[in-house]
């Protein structure tokens, strides 16, 4: 074995090296693609209800525009309930997320 000889460290190198221990290990950062995969991967009804509240609302919007009082009324109706639809998929969402880390 080869005889090893030992370095003396200074007491900032020290600081540093007891700093890395205290902060635990790397952690990897996601970009935001990454992390928008996630999200929707963990909870997709989310995605689903923006979706069809943003498809409501145009709709709405274009035959509020065209003049078609009826459909334009129905849209903006539809709309709020996918708004519901969204908000309960976020709360059920969070409530799995919180009772998955307990």
């Amino acid at each position: 074995m080869a005889n090893k000889s030992q370095v003396p460290l200074s007491a900032e190198d020290l600081d540093w090296i007891q700093l890395r221990q205290d902060l635990g290990p790397v952690v990897e950062i996601e970009t935001t693609k990454e992390r928008l995969v996630r999200k929707i991967k963990e909870n997709p009804l989310v995605p689903i209800g923006c979706l069809a509240t943003t498809a409501a609302l145009s709709a709405g919007l274009y035959n509020f525009r065209t003049g078609n009082r009826k459909m334009s009324q129905l849209m903006m109706r539809t709309r709020i309930a996918a708004q519901g639809f969204t908000v309960v998929a976020l709360i059920v969402g969070v409530a799995m997320t919180y009772g998955d880390k307990k």
